[in-house]
């Protein structure tokens, strides 16, 4: 009835509005929401003076696994994908990570740019491996056998510069050091769970390897926005390539070593960002880096990940860690659905089983609760790690995290196979992009369309508001977002867990009745 009343108002329609859903709708641009003058209580309100942190952009990563998996492809059929992903008429991702030497999510991992035992000069710093393509010899199934990681970001490159928005922030992120500046002198030790910790002595050296590697990537035309010490610094039992740094560690290796080395060296302006590593835990890392005055000098931010819950961002977390320092951003530096395709192990009792379940070419699969990650139903974690709706857990995550001071999202990476891979340790991950290649098909999943409404939408430089709902608690089917966008309209990002609904939506002076179909994300853009 009150909307009815108020037909006569002034109206003004959205420009946008983009849904994805349980139905199938794929990013598809729906009917515009009006948008009446007045009030109704008990609406979802968005606060146009409660204005906070700026967005940094969403993305994903660009790993070795995925440049190999985009060499299966031909070159036009990689370049449609690279536009569809970072082109202003596709998702126009602004963010992206990539690894610095090998990681899990490489074809046979153990190598670093200098393996030579005690190059302490690093005379032999080489970046080959990564300028070699692979050879049709070894992987037959490969069309483009000079297609490498240099390649592929020159192309994102490319791709970004050649359009009006060429936003784009890339991060650069070590697994671990060359293995002779360890104390284990190894990549990783899965026997005995140890990734090996960074020996002092060798701060120095790991701070120039860091700067050949920039300069490696400069001197190719990528200059990164980012990097971080390490990945993961806590470690990761040792089941590929990691290095321990401890809270103290990466202070003093920022503080004295990588920080100084990088401004000296003409990379001042390249933010280091401490920590990624999971939310819950990144305390003692922000209390000790941006406690110590040189680190903090030098330090940008936090880097998080994700991978502490399936079903919370942590937001006390967040708040706690933006109020204690509220000059440095939070950003999402990595999160993926984990061990797709792996058996439970001791503890974990009732795990979902994907070996029988079809995640390829099958929408359902990442609309219905049943995934699981590493730690479900164990003894440690059980409220934290239930199945879950994969494009669920993604769009509450970010606008959840969002609405607690994150800065932005960037998923893990951006390409893999049909059974989340290829990874020289086999722990198979979900993906945006998933090719079977043998068959020469390729599947978007449901949750790259989430992250391409929220690219669209909240760009670079836009500035998150706060919003009021009645949906408060987490158990809530409605979770929502808003951002004041640079052209003076905002976007408003709204994810429905439940079934199809029907809410009051104010802006400003103005509200909307707002109508959701059930399970699915829908985002608005409106000029007031």
């Amino acid at each position: 009835m009150v909307f009815a009343l108020m037909a006569c108002t002034p109206q003004i329609q959205s420009s946008h509005v983009w849904l994805t859903s349980e139905a199938g709708d794929k990013c598809a641009e729906k009917e515009a929401v009006v948008f009446h003058k007045g009030a109704v209580d008990g609406a979802i309100s968005v606060d146009l003076n409660d204005r906070r942190q700026q967005i940094d952009g969403f993305g994903n990563s660009i790993t070795e696994s995925s440049v190999f998996v985009l060499a299966c492809l031909t070159p036009e059929q990689r370049h449609a994908v690279l536009e569809e992903m970072y082109g202003e008429n596709g998702a126009n991702f602004s963010a992206s990570r990539t690894v610095v030497g090998a990681s899990d999510f490489a074809l046979k991992g153990h190598y670093s740019y200098d393996d030579v035992d005690g190059d302490e000069a690093l005379d032999h710093f080489s970046m080959a491996v990564h300028q070699d393509g692979f050879s049709k010899d070894e992987y037959p199934q490969i069309k483009d056998e000079f297609f490498d990681m240099w390649q592929c970001l020159d192309e994102i490159k490319w791709i970004k510069l050649n359009q009006a928005d060429h936003e784009w922030r890339l991060v650069a992120s070590p697994w671990t050091a060359p293995a002779w500046m360890k104390d284990n002198k190894q990549f990783f030790d899965k026997q005995n769970r140890y990734g090996g910790a960074l020996l002092p002595e060798y701060y120095d050296a790991f701070a120039r390897y860091f700067v050949k590697y920039l300069k490696a990537y400069e001197f190719a035309g990528i200059r990164f926005w980012a990097i971080t010490p390490e990945n993961e610094p806590m470690g990761n039992d040792g089941s590929w390539e990691s290095m321990h740094l401890s809270p103290a560690a990466e202070t003093a290796l920022i503080g004295q070593y990588l920080g100084p080395e990088m401004e000296k060296n003409g990379f001042g302006d390249v933010k280091i960002l401490g920590f990624d590593q999971n939310t819950f835990e990144a305390a003692p890392y922000t209390a000790a880096i941006y406690g110590d005055s040189a680190a903090n000098h030098y330090t940008d931010g936090t880097a998080l990940h994700w991978y502490g819950s399936t079903v919370s961002c942590f937001p006390e977390v967040l708040d706690s860690l933006h109020a204690a320092h509220p000059d440095k951003r939070l950003i999402h530096t990595e999160g993926c659905v984990d061990n797709l395709g792996r058996d439970g192990w001791p503890g974990v009792s009732d795990y979902e089983g994907y070996k029988e379940c079809c995640w390829f070419n099958n929408d359902a699969f990442w609309w219905t609760p049943s995934a699981t990650d590493w730690a479900y139903s164990t003894p440690w974690w059980p409220d934290w790690h239930p199945k879950y709706a994969v494009t669920h857990r993604y769009a509450s995550y970010i606008i959840d995290g969002l609405n607690h001071w994150l800065t932005g999202y960037i998923d893990w990476n951006a390409v893999l196979d049909s059974i989340g891979g290829p990874t020289h340790v086999n722990n198979n991950c979900g993906a945006m992009l998933m090719v079977d290649y043998e068959n020469d098909v390729l599947y978007f999943t449901p949750y790259y369309y989430v992250l391409k409404q929220f690219s669209r939408s909240m760009r670079p430089g836009d500035v998150v508001l706060g919003v009021h709902s009645p949906f408060a608690d987490n158990l809530s089917p409605i979770h929502l977002c808003a951002v004041a966008k640079q052209d003076g309209s905002y976007a408003i990002n709204i994810l429905n867990t439940g079934e199809a609904i029907h809410f009051p939506l104010q802006i400003g002076e103005y509200i909307a009745d707002v109508a959701m179909p059930a399970n699915s994300v829908e985002t608005i853009i409106v000029k007031l």
